[in-house]
Order: C-alpha cells, then structure tokens, then sequence
C-alpha cells in the first residue's frame, strides 16, 4: 500500500514546491524507484545504474540489464569510476556502469532537451563523475546534462578469438561502445521521468569521447537512440590498419583478436574462463598497474561498426542527425614528441612515405626548432583531416546540417616563455564548454581567464545548448553560425570572439586527403607502418 501512495504522490509532487525536505520526491525509473538531491537550484542524481555490474562471468560480455530492486534507492553519491592506471577521488571498481543527471525540471511533464556527455581518455582514462564534467551550469541554460561511464581499456576492447566464438553475434571487443548505447537506451526509456525529453537527446563527447560519437553516428546500433550530436576533437575516418598509428587507429575484428591473445599470453592465463576468474588488478597484461587495463580501442567487427567509417558515409549508410563538430589549434602540442627538425622530418619520411615532401611543404619545421607549423601535422592527422572529411562527406550525401568549429582560444605567452607559440592545446575547450573557467585548470595554464575568455565560454556553452534544443547552434545573444557545405565551407572561429573563417591549413589537409585515399589502394594497403 505504501508503494502504491508513492507512485500515486509522483504524478504531482515531482519537484514540488511544497515538499520542504532536503532531497526530491523519488522518480519511478524502469528497474525501481530513486532519489536525488538538490543542489544549486537543480536535482541531480548521482551513480544510477544503467546495466548490471559487468563482473565475473559478465566481464567481456555486452551489457545487461540492471536487476529491479525494492524500495527507494539513494542516487546522491557518485559511483566509482573504471579500473584505470590514475587514481580517482571517488574510487575505481569494474561494477563501474552508472551515470549522473543533473536536471533543472520542476515536473515531470517539463520535456527539457538532453545533453548526453562521454568523457575522453584514449578509451583508457577518465570517468563520469570527474569534477571538469560537473553538469550544473550547462543544465542552468536549459538542458538536462546527463554524464555516462563506460568500461576502459582491456575490460572495454579486448577482442579474441574465444570471446567472438561465445558472442550470439560472433563478435569481441567493443563492449565499452556497447556500454554507451546500453546507457542511450536507458535514457530513452527512463530521462522522462527526469524532467528530460527523449525525442531530443544530443550525445557529444571529447577526444575518445568525440571519436566514439561518431562511431555511434554510423552505428546500426544506435540508430533513432539521439537525435544531434556534438564532437571535440574526434573522428574515426582513417582506415583499418594492421599496425595502427594516430589517424588510422582502427583493426578488423581478426587483427584486434590477435592483439588479444598476445594480451592474454602476456597475463600469464590460457584461457577466457580463467582470466575472468583473475582479480582486476592482475589483468595488466604485462605492462604494469601504472598502464591500468592497457591501451586498447574499438574495432571494426562488422556488428558494431560496420565498416571503415569513411567509406560508411561515402554511401550514406549513418545515422543522419545533425552535427556540430572541430578541434582545437594546437592538437599537436599534446601528441608531439620531435625534439629537432631531424626526428620530425625523418619521422615524417618514415610514416608517409611518397607523401612525405608536400607534408613537409605543408607543414614546415623551423631551422632549429619544431613549431606550431610542423606540430599541425599531427594535430590534422589524428583530428582535422578527420573533422573536415566528415563534414565534407555529410553535407555531401545527408540531410542534416553540418557545424564546423576551429577553437583557437589561448593564453598569450610571452615571448622566452616555454609555451610561447603554442595555440589552443588538447581538451582545452572542455572548461570553456562547462563553464569551469574559474576551477584551478592545468589545461589553462592556471592563468587567470579575461574577459575574452568568458566570453568564448558563455557563447560555446550557448551554442551547445542551444544545438541541443534546436539541432541548430544558432539564437538569441550569439552570431550566425552557417552550416558548413563545399560550396560554403564556412567555419565558426573561438578566438577572442566567435566569428566565421574559412577551413583552417586547407592545403595540408588535402596533401592528408591524397595520403589517406593512397591508403586505402592495394598499394597503400599493402605497407607496415
């Protein structure tokens, strides 16, 4: 009797005015009843589950469903975050599938546009619940900001032979994609009752995050589980390659299995069964805890990503919703390692082979030094050719609308500073989209921000939330942003103030084109990097 009162006072009191407590009323989700917490004018919730705790005979196995439970179930603390090499402050376990919410919905019936966010990491690091992802000021212009975990590095992506031979689909190694579709399927049955509107969930991530939102993009899988989507610094357009390198990260299933027995040698096991009974921290695969589950990534398996993505959308085979995606200036400055022009132009010679000179043109080196200039290579290699191909490619055989961001906000370096020269590095736009600019940040430099800077991160947060309710970054406060086309391939710049530019290092981007389409020739096919 006491439940049914409950479910009865839901359908009025939900964010009631005249509930004086501490926390909401609980919310009816799918698998039981939950309560949050309010905090700054918002509820949120904090570590619910979305699939059952992937352990033991469920560790390599796609997600299951979360099992009902019996009263009210407390969402006020975060959940621990995946088994990684950093530490975390609120811990690290592998029953790690649990996402957050932060809602500013007073009823029930409010239908408020979602933002779905998936955290970089390499698909070896981060968490949902770190702090820079904290949703409060997105949510505070219209959203509701949900954050999900995912399973990291071998737990997510080990691929193998024994694996694909006990999956229905016969297939291994993309479990941590698969984590995130089962979280997009939990909200599409369960963001109502937060207030949220699921015919207008827009995923977006960063790094990782940003290349598993287009994996989703062209995912069978995922199709009608988003409606928009936003991605930083991310892409996966390259090829499949036996050897990968940044750019061309993707193996067959067949390649990605080998690389699992060798991981699986390397543990010391001789079997799945056995390494499912290993304790977490034993499976390290040979490389130390300090390398947490190991780098691992998505493969191409042929159920979960279907193909080389390039050549998905080449025929229009994607999930056709609208886009709002780039990279930052200075990409290069967090993945370059040449220490002299020598290393960056031998390293160059090794890799691009007959492409290497008008890469070189493209992308010069100093006399004694390596620039901004050389270090752009590896930014338009792993993100821009990426960004601007998928723009290309959607604009060319989709309906939806295309938006295109150059972010190139940055501390100005003085001169004989070890950072003079350098743009707008990796992740570094994360604090201007949350509005976290005033959170002690290495990713600033730990400068104090200008008004310039709060500027950029008022108009990225408005045009993000905006994209979410609309599927168009543009409205009230902020300039015209045009959807990007080839016979209009116009760019929103994040510098000082948003304003529209055209492609950014378009020459070196085309010679990356010719690389990439050599690459995918018998010829090309055929080298080892």
């Amino acid at each position: 009797m006491k439940t049914k009162v409950i479910l009865v006072a839901l359908s009025t009191l939900f964010f009631s005015e005249h509930i004086v407590a501490q926390q909401p009323a609980p919310v009816l989700t799918d698998c039981g009843l939950i309560q949050g917490v309010f905090e700054n004018g918002l509820t949120v919730y904090k570590g619910i589950p979305f699939a059952a705790p992937p352990v033991g005979e469920l560790r390599w196995k796609a997600p299951q469903p979360v099992s009902k439970w019996e009263g009210i179930r407390q969402t006020t603390t975060f959940a621990p975050g995946p088994p990684q090499g950093q530490n975390l402050s609120f811990g690290k376990s592998e029953d790690c599938l649990y996402l957050n919410v932060w809602t500013p919905a007073k009823t029930a019936k409010d239908r408020i546009p979602v933002l779905v966010w998936i955290h970089g990491g390499g698909f070896s690091a981060g968490a949902a619940s770190e702090q820079l992802f904290n949703g409060e000021a997105l949510a505070k212009k219209g959203v509701v900001l949900v954050c999900i975990a995912y399973r990291l590095g071998q737990l997510g992506f080990l691929a193998h032979p024994e694996l694909s031979a006990e999956s229905p689909n016969h297939v291994s190694g993309n479990y941590g994609l698969l984590d995130m579709i089962a979280a997009l399927q939990w909200i599409q049955k369960n963001i109502a009752a937060l207030g949220g509107d699921p015919g207008k969930v827009t995923i977006f991530g960063e790094s990782a995050g940003g290349i598993a939102v287009s994996m989703l993009c062209a995912s069978p899988l995922a199709k009608g589980l988003f409606s928009g989507a936003i991605c930083e610094s991310g892409g996966s357009f390259g090829p499949g390659s036996t050897k990968t390198a940044p750019g061309e990260n993707m193996k067959s299933l067949r390649d990605a299995e080998q690389s699992g027995i060798a991981f699986v040698k390397n543990t010391g096991a001789i079997s799945i069964a056995e390494l499912r009974k290993m304790d977490v921290a034993e499976l390290t695969g040979g490389m130390g805890m300090g390398m947490g589950m190991g780098m691992a990534w998505p493969n191409i398996d042929g159920y979960v990503i279907p193909d080389d993505q390039y050549k998905l959308y080449k025929a229009g085979k994607y999930n056709d919703v609208p886009v709002l995606i780039g990279y930052n200036s200075d990409e290069g400055a967090s993945f370059s390692r040449y220490r002299t022009p020598e290393e960056y132009i031998n390293a160059v010679k090794n890799r691009y082979g007959k492409f290497a000179d008008d890469l070189i043109k493209a992308y010069p080196a100093g006399t004694t030094t390596v620039p901004k200039t050389a270090r752009d290579l590896d930014r338009d290699v792993a993100f821009g050719w990426h960004t601007w191909s998928w723009a290309r490619l959607q604009s060319k055989t989709g309906r939806s609308n295309v938006y295109y961001y150059y972010f190139d906000q940055h501390p100005n370096y003085p001169e004989g500073s070890p950072r003079y020269g350098y743009g707008a590095t990796h992740g570094s736009e994360i604090v201007y989209v949350f509005q976290h600019l005033d959170d002690t940040n290495p990713m600033m430099g730990n400068i104090q921000p200008t008004a310039a800077d709060y500027l950029i991160s008022d108009a990225m947060s408005t045009y993000w939330t905006n994209f979410a309710k609309y599927g168009n970054p543009n409205g009230e406060g902020v300039p015209e942003w045009p959807p990007f086309s080839e016979t209009n391939p116009q760019v929103m710049y994040f510098n000082q103030t948003p304003h529209i530019g055209r492609v950014p290092g378009l020459n070196g981007l085309q010679v990356l084109d010719n690389y990439f389409s050599w690459r995918r020739t018998p010829e090309g096919q055929g080298i080892t990097q």
